[in-house]
């Protein structure tokens, strides 16, 4: 078992002061987006054996287990991350495995570079997510009904908004959908730009539903994306639900601290609020234009204690144990990897006493037990 010394990613839409009151660390005054564990080659976690890459390429079936190796290859296949959004993160997809392996392959073809701004394969992989609350935790995941977006466009009283309402009225679901978000994206600059201010400015008067939308416009003046923002779901989870984000969903981080997993990928495709490159077309090839409710999920508890957050995805399996002091140890032991995350109190695991953020990783079929008084969070792969 190995203690992880884990990389915290400064992006700009990152809270300075969430991830650090966790660590019980003072606030540096600079954005702390994410803590990456994990054996992503962006940011490895570093253990007393070297990186947590090197640790597993050295010895990849006694790290991972023959049957992970087997079903996903000689690497981890999930990425662990504390999240904390101080801002909203870009409203964006994920491709589902075929669809990320065919762009992969055609950009490969076509010599775009990996790191190329306009390039959006990174790799073949899909990138299904979880994002479980620490605190109260804001999203936008997946879209409204037309009905309930019109309503939403409607109460602005914007007059350059009522074409997407009348669409959004006259068209099938998955039709209204895909041509408003269609409009929305190619519209004139300048114009959308006027319409985002003018709606921006009807949000913050109105307040209540519409309150979350001033805020993404504060952030992202004359954005598009705020306008495809209120065609979807917003959603405040609190501390211990969770949301699924599938291929082909859109959706948005807000605000609030999590503990997100995810596939190890870095595809993405952006619907707006970023400066970065949005590709319109292959977008609109990607999204799932389904209408549905956010589908908040709350753990399901077995006899042993462990709550389990029950996803479709092989590549991640996340779990919590709530330990109260004085309890019985459990034994984790699993013939799959496994990362284990204080989040809360105090947890043994094994020889390692861990406190809030800390975090080790636990090589396939080695003995595990825990204990203590805290939360701990539990990441592995079904096999």
């Amino acid at each position: 078992m190995d203690r992880l010394d884990n990389t915290v990613r400064p992006y700009a839409w990152g809270s300075t002061t969430a991830i650090p009151k966790l660590l019980g660390t003072d606030p540096t005054g600079e954005p702390q987006a994410e803590m990456w564990m994990g054996a992503h080659p962006g940011a490895p976690s570093r253990t007393a054996r070297g990186t947590l890459v090197d640790v597993i390429e050295a010895a990849p079936e006694r790290e991972l287990g023959e049957q992970a190796v087997a079903r996903f290859g000689p690497r981890l296949p999930f990425l662990l991350k504390i999240l904390a959004a101080g801002a909203p993160l870009s409203l964006q997809v994920h491709p589902d495995l075929a669809q990320a392996k065919e762009g992969y392959e055609d950009e490969e073809r076509r010599g775009i570079p990996v790191d190329a701004g306009h390039r959006n394969y990174k790799d073949a992989n899909h990138k299904p997510e979880l994002i479980c609350a620490l605190t109260e935790f804001d999203g936008l995941c997946g879209f409204r009904t037309p009905a309930e977006a019109a309503d939403l466009l409607d109460g602005l009283g914007v007059d350059s908004l009522k074409p997407y309402v009348d669409l959004l009225h006259a068209q099938p679901e998955e039709a209204a959908l895909r041509e408003v978000l269609t409009a929305v994206l190619t519209a004139d600059r300048e114009e959308m730009a006027r319409t985002v201010h003018e709606a921006a400015a009807a949000c913050a008067r109105l307040g209540g539903d519409f309150a979350p939308y001033a805020d993404i416009a504060h952030h992202y003046p004359g954005d598009p994306g705020v306008i495809a923002a209120m065609l979807l779901n917003h959603v405040r989870l609190q501390p211990g639900e969770a949301l699924f984000l599938g291929a082909g969903i859109p959706h948005a981080y807000l605000s609030g601290l999590g503990v997100e997993i995810m596939a190890n990928s870095d595809n993405v495709l952006r619907c707006g609020l970023t400066p970065k490159h949005v590709d319109v077309p292959e977008l609109l090839r990607i999204v799932r234009f389904e209408a549905g409710g956010p589908g908040v999920l709350r753990p399901e508890a077995s006899p042993d204690g462990e709550e389990v957050y029950e996803t479709p995805i092989d590549e991640f399996r996340l779990s919590r144990y709530v330990l109260p002091e004085g309890a019985a140890s459990h034994d984790l032991t699993r013939a799959t990897p496994q990362i284990l995350l204080c989040t809360a109190g105090t947890v043994r695991a094994g020889e390692h006493e861990l406190t809030p953020g800390q975090s080790v990783f636990v090589p396939a079929g080695e003995r595990t037990e825990v204990s203590g008084n805290g939360t701990l969070f539990r990441a592995t792969v079904i096999v």
